[in-house]
């Protein structure tokens, strides 16, 4: 559209095809350099913000080009900036937000370190939604691990969700950015130290 007006307006005003001679004092005829081709060049060289050997000569095309440049620079700048803001503000979104959700699909396994306290607890939990979970880890012996290094390794390569101890897991998601901790806890246990009644080297 921006090129069939340039056409025509090249085309009406008289000022572009009108060169003043400094040494006669007169106006000499020159030809049209915004054909509709040439046009269409100005156009997209305008709007990727590119250099042009072509320049307006009559007033109203100049200010009609200074328009189209600054139309271009803000649509340009616009585009750039929510690019910019989707690209860096893009998150990981995980389908899985609490055991809930967890225990009612089947594409992303989950298990605990075996023969651990985690392990313990779903074994001897009678709440409905980790009585599920049980069943299915228990199924198969290969959703435990031997160690957290082998559960955080599993969950970086594979659909896998390793369920483990709180304070461990904010450890290992604080030294590793590609990991993430979802829902809350699942379980509160209280530990303390057994001292000698009387005992004063600890105080």
């Amino acid at each position: 559209m921006r090129s069939p007006i340039n056409t025509c307006r090249e085309m009406i005003t008289p000022f572009e095809k009108l060169v003043h001679n400094n040494e006669t004092g007169t106006w000499d005829e020159v030809d049209n350099q915004f054909s509709f081709r040439n046009a269409c060049w100005f156009t997209v060289c305008s709007l990727m913000q590119q250099g042009s050997e072509l320049s307006p000569r009559a007033p109203s095309m100049r200010v009609a080009t200074a328009v189209w440049w600054f139309f271009t620079m803000i649509l340009l700048s616009s585009y750039t900036a929510n690019l910019a803001a989707f690209l860096t503000t893009q998150r990981m979104v995980s389908p899985i937000e609490n055991a809930d959700d967890l225990s009612s699909q089947t594409k992303i396994k989950y298990g605990t370190l075996g023969r651990g306290s985690t392990m313990s607890f779903f074994n001897e939990s009678k709440i409905e939604t980790y009585e599920r979970m049980w069943k299915l880890m228990s199924s198969n012996p290969a959703y435990f691990v031997n160690s957290s290094n082998e559960g955080i390794a599993r969950v970086k390569s594979s659909d896998y969700a390793y369920l483990m101890e709180s304070s461990m897991l904010e450890y290992a998601v604080e030294r590793d950015c590609e990991l993430m901790q979802i829902g809350g806890l699942l379980d509160q246990k209280g530990y303390g130290i057994g001292l000698p009644k009387g005992e004063s080297a600890f105080e």
